[in-house]
C-alpha cells in the first residue's frame, strides 16, 4: 500500500497562487501513475491533472494553461502548480497513484479561493 500526504492548501485570492505537494512513501514511486482530482462541495470527485511515470502530462480543459503538474522522483513526490486562480477552483484536492490495477489515496487537501 502506497500512501499518500498532500500539503499547501489554504486561503488564496482570485488570480492568486499556490502549490501543492503529494509526498508518497515507498521507493516505488518511480512506477507510480500520479494524479491530481479535486471535488467541490456538492459536486463529483473530478480529474485535474495527471502525470506518468516518463512524465507525461494531461489536464482537465478547466485547468489548461493555468495548473502545471510535475514530479521529482528523487523526493518522491508530485506537485501541483496553480496559477490565475478562479473561485470555482475552490474544492478539497486529492492526491492519486496508480499501479497496475491498484490505486492509492490522499486524505485531501483544502483549496479556498475567495476575496
Amino acid at each position: 500500500q502506497v500512501q499518500l500526504v498532500e500539503s499547501g492548501g489554504g486561503l488564496v485570492q482570485p488570480g492568486g497562487s499556490l502549490r501543492l505537494s503529494c509526498a508518497a512513501s515507498g521507493s516505488i514511486f518511480r512506477f507510480l501513475a500520479m494524479g491530481w482530482y479535486r471535488q467541490a462541495p456538492g459536486k463529483q470527485r473530478e480529474l485535474v491533472a495527471t502525470i506518468s511515470t516518463g512524465g507525461n502530462t494531461n489536464y482537465a480543459d478547466s485547468v489548461k494553461g493555468r495548473f502545471t503538474i510535475s514530479r521529482d522522483n528523487a523526493k518522491y513526490t508530485v506537485y501541483l502548480e496553480m496559477n490565475s486562480l478562479k473561485s470555482e477552483d475552490t474544492a478539497v484536492y486529492y492526491c492519486n497513484a496508480k499501479w497496475g490495477v491498484r490505486d492509492s489515496w490522499g486524505q485531501g487537501t483544502q483549496v479556498t479561493v475567495s476575496s
